[in-house]
């Protein structure tokens, strides 16, 4: 059995649909208030252009936001959507003779504005994300209604809730009150820019919803701020009727949104299909992403001996994550399998994500088991890195213990028999055995120092890769031409690494190949440090027995390099070793 849970940081949402009778209800009530705007403009010869896009406006905002509200009870979002649709119908009362319906027309003649902008803010859930958010909505409520009865109590025009007359002071509050809303307007437009900006992954129908959420709250700021400045020569009544076609659009694409939403469950059929053909890990993400049709789909597989999700690569991926991505968990039976980092407007679809994790639960399990696999040769990578870099530490310890102990005692002792040799210059039998010990004592002395310089090379820290080089080469047992073409220092792992496997193929050679000369190339090609050793020798080496060349490839891969070697019979041998070094 599959299931599809919600994250643990996630909330878990659930809403019982409204009952048919409130929807119906509603829905007559904005029919029956389309109606009324039409009835009372035609009969007070109201201009046909402003009723019919103030029902182009109330009526698809009712009709969609019930839709809405039927299809996600969860969401808030549809209940919004019906409260602009009645305000917009209830600012159409304006049209009326009756003094009591024109003064509750005019009460809410502002207040869709702030509806309008509340919805734009709280999509795809209904909810506000941030206190900013929460405060700009509030303060344009206060502004769009507290201000409107204030300007009506001072008898901005003759209504029912007029104390006093006074004009000036009325049009003063009509301006800051348009102002107000403008700004709040801009605002909210800069918000939707900068979710727009930090990169939330948008389906194609939804980041037409949001362009035209910016465009309504454009079009309102512009329209507000010409009518509080009278004296700007613009006009005013078809920019009023162009910014009311522009806010009837977002029901419109709002619909066009669920209806796409529709087709894409359609697609799970595809899926389905797609799926019999066994398909492979990465393609398994590009068709889950064609379902839900959001391309900015990832998936991150659940691998429980580490206790951690990661990719196919086996890299750690971090759930929730911290871009605004919304997260969705895939369970089979009682194992968790995966989960699906996705748009967040698709948790208004959990119909399409319950489909999609049920079809390709048994895929995604497979999946996981190579994500597991990746996580583990990761580890082996990373353990095998470990252990070259603790002997690495090791040697250094043993060279300067060697350098700091056998060796300094072994130059003094020298020095001693040197002295006891002066002393006893008229023994000649003495004399010839203090000879023979020097000699013997030089031979420990050298062979100690080269048990050293192939532990660790001192020189090689002291001075660079190149320098340590020189070294080898003018010991090498043939000529050896070096071109070492480095501009700065590496890093010491990677030294180390280059020095071994030059170190070890002169030594190889040396031993087997019976050479004349040998070349020595290291230079830097687009990040990686290529690493050639050749020689003119036999060739035929033999790279699987032995473990010197194999441990050199061991040292090399472990860096994230790859070593190889060309060794034909008669054709002399070539070691190539190539290093990321970033």
């Amino acid at each position: 059995m599959t299931t599809v849970a919600a994250a643990p940081d996630t909330p878990v949402r659930s809403g019982r649909p409204p009952r048919m009778l409130v929807l119906w209800g509603i829905a007559l009530a904005g029919v029956g208030l389309a109606a009324a705007t039409i009835a009372l403009g035609v009969h007070n010869d109201g201009e046909a252009i402003q009723i019919a896009l103030l029902v182009w406006i109330s009526l698809p905002y009712v009709l969609v936001g019930l839709v809405a509200w039927w299809r996600r009870p969860a969401s808030r979002l549809g209940v919004l959507m019906v409260a602009g649709g009645l305000a917009s119908g209830l600012s159409g009362l304006q049209f009326s003779q009756s003094e009591l319906v024109f003064t509750i027309g005019s009460i809410f003649d502002i207040l869709p504005a702030a509806v309008f902008l509340h919805v734009y803010l709280a999509f795809p859930d209904g909810r506000l994300r941030s206190g900013f958010e929460r405060a700009l909505v509030l303060s344009t409520y206060v502004a769009a209604l507290g201000l409107q009865l204030v300007k009506m109590a001072l008898g901005s025009f003759p209504n029912l809730l007029q104390v006093t007359t006074r004009p000036d002071a009325a049009l003063a509050v009509e301006r800051v009150q348009l102002c107000w809303v403008a700004t709040a307007c801009l605002a909210g437009l800069g918000v939707l820019a900068a979710r727009r900006r930090a990169g939330r992954p948008r389906r194609r129908s939804v980041a037409l919803l949001i362009d035209s959420f910016a465009l309504a709250l454009l079009m309102i700021a512009f329209v507000f701020v010409v009518a509080a400045l009278p004296d700007v020569d613009l006009p005013f009544v078809r920019l009023r009727q162009a910014m009311l076609f522009v806010i009837g659009l977002s029901p419109i694409v709002f619909l066009i949104g669920l209806l796409d939403a529709r087709l894409a469950r359609s697609a799970i059929g595809d899926l389905v299909v797609e799926l019999r053909g066994d398909l492979a890990p990465a393609a398994l993400k590009q068709a889950i992403a064609r379902a839900l049709r959001d391309p900015s789909l990832t998936l991150a597989y659940w691998l429980p001996d580490y206790e951690c999700y990661a990719d196919l690569e086996g890299r750690p991926v971090e759930v929730p994550t911290r871009d605004g991505r919304a997260t969705t968990m895939i369970d089979r039976g009682s194992e968790h399998v995966a989960v699906l980092l996705h748009d967040p407007a698709l948790d208004d679809e959990p119909e399409l994500l319950d489909a999609v994790g049920a079809a390709a639960a048994i895929a995604l399990e497979n999946a996981r088991l190579q994500a597991e696999l990746a996580a583990r040769l990761e580890e082996v990578k990373d353990s095998r890195a470990r252990a070259i870099g603790a002997a690495q530490e090791e040697r250094k310890r043993l060279e300067r213990n060697l350098h700091d102990g056998a060796q300094q005692r072994l130059v003094a002792l020298s020095l001693q028999l040197s002295l006891l040799e002066r002393q006893l210059a008229e023994n000649p039998e003495a004399g010839k055995r203090l000879d023979e010990a020097q000699r013997e004592l030089a031979l420990s002395l050298e062979e100690l120092r080269d048990l050293a310089r192939g532990i660790h090379p001192a020189v090689l820290s002291g001075h660079g890769l190149a320098v340590a080089l020189e070294q080898v080469a003018a010991r090498a047992p043939c000529p050896v031409r070096l071109d070492v073409r480095l501009d700065e220092r590496l890093p010491e792992p990677v030294e180390v690494a280059a020095y071994y496997v030059v170190t070890e193929s002169l030594a190889n050679m040396a031993k087997h190949a019976q050479a004349t000369k040998a070349r020595v190339g290291i230079v830097r090609v687009d990040g990686d440090v290529v690493v050639e050793v050749e020689d003119d020798g036999v060739g035929g080496a033999d790279t699987e027995k032995g473990s010197g060349l194999r441990g050199l490839a061991d040292r090399v891969e472990a860096l994230g390099g790859r070593m190889r070697v060309w060794t034909p019979a008669g054709g002399g041998t070539r070691v190539k070793a190539e290093i990321p070094c970033a």
